[in-house]
């Protein structure tokens, strides 16, 4: 993983990257420790906030915009939150249909309504277990990622 001012990078193979949207460090190592021991192998690339992450999508120079498999946004962050950044994507034909799935520690049923009224694709409470957050990147992965659904999440090594 490398932090190119602001962005990091998990580099790796040709399939289109995951946008993984959070300031936490600790989140954003247990999230992509999570897909790669499920054997995840897109790009993971990382901002910590929602300014950034419409930055990647929607660029409002002459770049291409980032077209990620998934997006994974923490509600919580500086700048923007993962909601504004969700509503923003959902006004712009082009990002209706990115799937954008939310993971936030927060328990209040106002954030996971607001995300269901923003379409966003799935509400995942981040699980205070790295265990249990391998089940859920596998479930991800089947879900998003063409992972083999035959196949059980790995065992963790304790």
């Amino acid at each position: 993983m490398q932090d190119t001012g602001g962005v990091i990078a998990v580099e790796d193979t040709h399939k289109r990257p995951i946008l993984l949207v959070d300031n936490s460090p600790t989140d954003v190592e247990l999230t992509v420790g999570a897909f790669r021991k499920n054997g995840i192998t897109n790009n993971i690339i990382v901002v910590h906030d929602g300014t950034q992450a419409l930055d990647l999508l929607l660029p409002s120079d002459d770049h291409e915009p980032l077209l990620p498999s998934i997006v994974l946004m923490d509600i919580n962050m500086p700048r923007m939150g993962g909601l504004e950044a969700l509503r923003r994507l959902r006004a712009v034909p082009t990002t209706q249909a990115l799937p954008v799935i939310i993971l936030s520690d927060s328990i209040e049923d106002r954030d996971v309504l607001e995300s269901c009224h923003l379409n966003a694709n799935g509400f995942v409470q981040k699980p205070v277990s790295y265990y249990k957050f391998i089940e859920v990147a596998h479930h991800l992965g089947v879900n998003y990622l063409n992972i083999d659904p035959s196949t059980d999440p790995p065992t963790p090594s304790r």
